[in-house]
């Protein structure tokens, strides 16, 4: 194999996911990174199986299920009157994956734990604080100008996210639109399992203000959990924010009022977008950089010349189509309507092919194994 000189644009969780696969198969490989520290805010933490199947080959599956919680089921709920509408169990793909659940771990775990482990290796490098400010390529080698010197590869993986330095430096368009309104995320430490008999993922739909509920492990692995909410289009940022709109959304779902008590608050624009490339000359996009969803139901093969061919499809196929879907039904304000996409997911959740057809789709294992 002929040895590359790969650079990666990106420390988060891809961009050091790709950073260690490449190294593990001999090439060289810089890891570049804008920030002084892996970002630790909360964010996306659901870990579907073909992604699961990856970390167990880079030999991170271990250590990422003892640092997060294993959920089997997930849950689609009616917020209004608190009933359950459907169950969908991962058990169902067990002769499909080795992994047969979700991992919910905190997405810069992961990023820390690929870092750890690429600067163990004599032909990775890490470089923190390093801000990329523009590519350049030819038919042989690209060029990576950064505040201090430019790095030169026979290839770049741009891993920098929805504000992709690399992606815009290449002019490549990133197509699709933002929604209106945004996401509130509440991290808190109210006990939702307990409290509402639900599991550790799940989607209350609601017509004026529907609730997604995930519990994660938290740094000191004493678990929290996250609840996503959209906001009013009027609303501003510091009503949102208020620590009055915020208890009274904790009030909404079910949270005494003694216990509104809550961590951290994050507040986002949702973007459904997908590059026009994800390939161009030596350069490559993943992640963040490639395609943004909303993060409902949302995700996070082939040798380099296939790479284009097959993710940029399944990215517009599956992943945008999905997270839309999702969003729909929890947000249908029509009775009638509402009630054919609760009878929807009840019929498939009761009936056994469709249900774990639903599962292939939702975990992307349908094309993962399909492509592999």
């Amino acid at each position: 194999m002929e040895v590359r000189n790969i650079v990666v644009v990106g420390a988060g969780p891809v961009g050091t996911v790709a950073a260690l696969a490449c190294a593990r198969f001999g090439h060289n490989v810089t890891l570049l990174e804008a920030q002084a520290r892996v970002d630790d805010a909360p964010r996306a933490s659901t870990t579907q199986p073909p992604t699961l199947e990856i970390l167990a080959e880079l030999g991170l599956i271990d250590e990422y299920i003892a640092k997060g919680l294993v959920a089997r089921t997930f849950q689609f709920w009616d917020r209004a009157t608190l009933k359950l509408v459907a169950e969908f169990d991962f058990d169902r793909l067990r002769d499909v994956t080795a992994y047969p659940y979700v991992v919910q771990t905190e997405q810069h775990k992961l990023a820390l734990m690929g870092i750890e482990r690429l600067r163990a290796m004599s032909n990775a490098t890490v470089r923190m604080s390093t801000r990329v400010t523009s590519i350049t390529q030819t038919d042989k080698q690209v060029t990576v100008e950064t505040q201090n010197e430019s790095v030169v590869a026979d290839f770049v993986i741009g891993c920098d996210g929805g504000r992709s330095t690399v992606r815009k430096s290449l002019g490549i368009e990133f197509e699709g639109f933002t929604w209106p309104e945004r996401f509130l995320v509440i991290t808190t430490p109210f006990d939702f399992a307990a409290a509402l008999g639900c599991c550790y993922r799940n989607y209350m739909a609601d017509p004026d203000e529907w609730t997604n509920l995930f519990k994660v492990a938290g740094d000191d692995l004493k678990g929290r959990w996250r609840a996503v909410y959209n906001t009013r289009q009027d609303e501003s940022d510091e009503e949102a924010l208020s620590d009055a709109a915020v208890r009274a959304r904790l009030g909404r779902i079910y949270v005494p009022e003694a216990k509104r008590d809550y961590f951290h608050l994050n507040l986002y624009s949702v973007h459904q977008r997908v590059a026009r490339e994800f390939r161009r000359g030596r350069v490559f996009l993943c992640g963040d950089a490639a395609h943004v969803n909303n993060p409902i139901g949302g995700l996070g093969g082939g040798d380099l010349d296939e790479y284009e061919r097959l993710r940029r499809p399944l990215n517009i196929e599956y992943v945008q189509e999905q997270t839309i879907a999702n969003k729909k039904r929890l947000e249908e304000r029509e009775p009638t309507a509402r009630h054919q996409r609760f009878d929807e997911l009840k019929r498939m959740a009761d009936d056994r092919a469709k249900h774990k057809a639903f599962l292939m789709r939702a975990s992307l294992l349908e094309t993962w194994k399909g492509k592999r």
